[in-house]
């Protein structure tokens, strides 16, 4: 597996809900009511994120968690980013 292109990901993130191209990783900030419910999510995407073995960062916050992909192996996007992003929004 190989980064993909600037290109090739903005093109998939237009079709995508507010997921951003920032220093070689795709990015998106969810907000939730509570904290506990920023929690559940948390621990929702950790199980896609294991099964997947694609892990997010993620910054935790008051009622919203930032999350952020990339591979580190391949320096940059990949499409296992962009499947894993797809997936987070599912959560």
């Amino acid at each position: 597996m190989t980064s993909l292109p600037d290109s090739e990901i903005r093109k998939s993130l237009s079709k995508m809900n507010g997921w951003k191209l920032k220093n070689q990783s795709i990015q998106k900030t969810f907000t939730f009511k509570t904290y506990m419910d920023s929690i559940d999510f948390i621990n929702q995407l950790a199980i896609y994120a294991e099964e997947a073995n694609h892990h997010p960062d993620m910054i935790v916050g008051w009622c919203n968690i930032h999350i952020s992909f990339t591979s580190h192996d391949h320096g940059g996007v990949t499409s296992a980013c962009i499947g894993m992003a797809k997936n987070t929004d599912k959560c």
